[in-house]
């Protein structure tokens, strides 16, 4: 197989031809092998392996400190979505900061150390904006590494919801993540307004999707009455990838400010938030950037509105400019760019584990990790089609791809909608098997080969333990059923 072809194909929005022996070892294993399209960055990353993820205790034994002797003993992790596998460079980089800290101490903020990764405390965020500039399509002022998702959503509408009488709304997707819903919620009430008048909910008009022909119509109806639009870059149930750039054209064709949740985005598609404009957008970073549980996120300001400190919603000692900040005289001047809007002193352990995880990155491109993604992602759909179609009971399929079909619109992500009374049995099979993804009621099992340390095998082994659990499940069923005649089954199950 073209490799090469394959992804210029998927770019286009076209599928590739598989060969009849895809569903084989083989033939994953020499896509993997394949050194005309950019490699897996695995060896950069701790893999757990199976015996692992029993760990009940922090002492390792001799069975669970053994490395994995082959790739069967690994655990299969199609969970970056919702926490990316640590980077080695995480923990080279924490022992550096470790050793600052107990060394030099206070020191820290301001001094370099010849044989140290980590740049001084004073300038370390700044460092994570230039390390995911090329990551998010922005230059390094008008981005900020600080606090978390949600907070950063709040800070972004204190500075630009600014509600009136005519133009008060916030246009939001249907079932934003509750986190999102939560923020649009509280600053609606915060201005003293009715959030059920004053929420404009985009609902799918394609299955479980929101075209974009649908967000454009729904933007020229409320134009007159929206005072903001916020969406999310990649909706986390289906997996879609909003065209962002049409979108925030025409919201601005509007005069209408907008933003963007790139908490399932950034580092896992291409971004260009300067070229396309964007108000501001918000992410985080443990999930395709893989900096950690609940690590420090990340926010854009376009440069039209972070050199304006009148922008700077609510201030803090840490958005005035570090030429003057210890001047103490309480005359707020703000960081030029998007740093005006940090508010305190970053948490320098988030920022160390940050700068770790995105040294990786600098080993590649976001652009060489989208054609990676592409593929695997249609690769894993490719099976996930077969296995479907042999597996059909009654007439009907077991489950079903809700994600895009294409690939152009989404990411690394494949949702899959179970029929109901196969979701726990195959849940429980998956971790049995040593399969970590996630699972999202109702139904929805979120299947995530990220390109940074997935491989075409990891999608191969994945499949091969699905179809066996699909099939138990089944029989599970069926067994079920079979004993539903009986009074005291029909008691158990109540």
């Amino acid at each position: 197989m073209d490799a090469t072809a394959a992804i210029r194909q998927l770019r286009e929005g076209q599928k590739p031809q598989w060969p009849t022996n895809a569903d084989s070892q083989n033939f994953a294993q020499s896509l993997d092998n394949n050194d005309d399209f950019p490699k897996t960055l695995r060896k950069e990353f701790v893999v757990p392996t199976k015996a692992q993820l029993k760990r009940k205790s922090l002492k390792d034994d001799a069975h669970t400190a053994a490395p994995a002797s082959s790739t069967d003993d690994e655990a299969i992790y199609f969970c970056g979505n919702s926490l990316g596998l640590q980077p080695k460079a995480v923990g080279e980089y924490l022992n550096a900061y470790l050793k600052t800290w107990g060394s030099i101490a206070v020191g820290g903020h301001f001094t370099q150390l010849s044989d140290s990764p980590l740049t001084p405390y004073q300038d370390l965020a700044a460092e994570c904006s230039r390390r995911m500039s090329d990551l998010v399509g922005a230059s390094p002022s008008e981005i900020v590494a600080m606090n978390t998702l949600t907070i950063n959503l709040h800070l972004m509408m204190a500075a630009f919801y600014k509600p009136t009488e005519k133009k008060h709304k916030i246009m939001c997707e249907w079932r934003p993540f509750p986190s999102d819903w939560y923020a649009i919620e509280s600053q609606i009430e915060w201005h003293g307004l009715n959030p059920k008048e004053s929420m404009v909910l985009v609902k799918p008009d394609d299955g479980y999707l929101m075209t974009t022909s649908n967000i454009l119509n729904l933007i020229d109806q409320e134009a007159d009455s929206l005072a903001l639009i916020m969406l999310p870059g990649i909706q986390y149930y289906s997996g879609q990838l909003l065209d962002i750039p049409t979108i925030t054209a025409h919201a601005h064709k509007h005069g209408i400010t907008i933003g963007w949740d790139l908490a399932h985005a950034a580092g896992n598609v291409e971004l260009k938030l300067h070229e396309w404009d964007v108000d501001f957008a918000c992410w985080c970073t443990y999930k395709y950037m893989n900096s950690g549980a609940g690590a420090v996120a990340g926010a854009f300001v376009h440069s039209k509105h972070g050199d304006n400190g009148s922008n700077v919603g609510l201030k803090g000692w840490y958005g005035h400019d570090k030429t003057s900040r210890f001047l103490m005289d309480n005359n707020f001047k703000p960081t030029p760019g998007a740093q005006g809007f940090q508010c305190s002193n970053p948490s320098i352990v988030d920022l160390t584990c940050l700068a770790g995880s995105l040294s990786v990155f600098q080993q590649t491109s976001i652009a060489n990790l989208r054609s990676r993604s592409l593929l695997l992602t249609a690769y894993a759909e490719h099976l996930l089609a077969g296995i479907a179609s042999r597996n059909i009971k009654d007439g009907a399929f077991p489950f079903q791809i809700i994600s895009p079909t294409d690939p152009r619109f989404r990411g690394a992500q494949l949702s899959v909608l179970l029929q109901e009374d196969l979701m726990e049995d195959v849940s429980a099979a998956l971790e049995q098997g040593g399969v970590i993804c996630d699972k999202r009621k109702p139904g929805i099992i979120r299947v995530a080969p990220v390109p940074m340390y997935n491989t075409f095998e990891d999608v191969w082994r994945f499949m091969r333990i699905f179809e066996e659990a699909l099939a138990d499940g089944g029989k599970q069923e069926e067994q079920v059923q079979r004993q539903g005649n009986a009074p005291a089954a029909v008691e158990a199950r109540l």
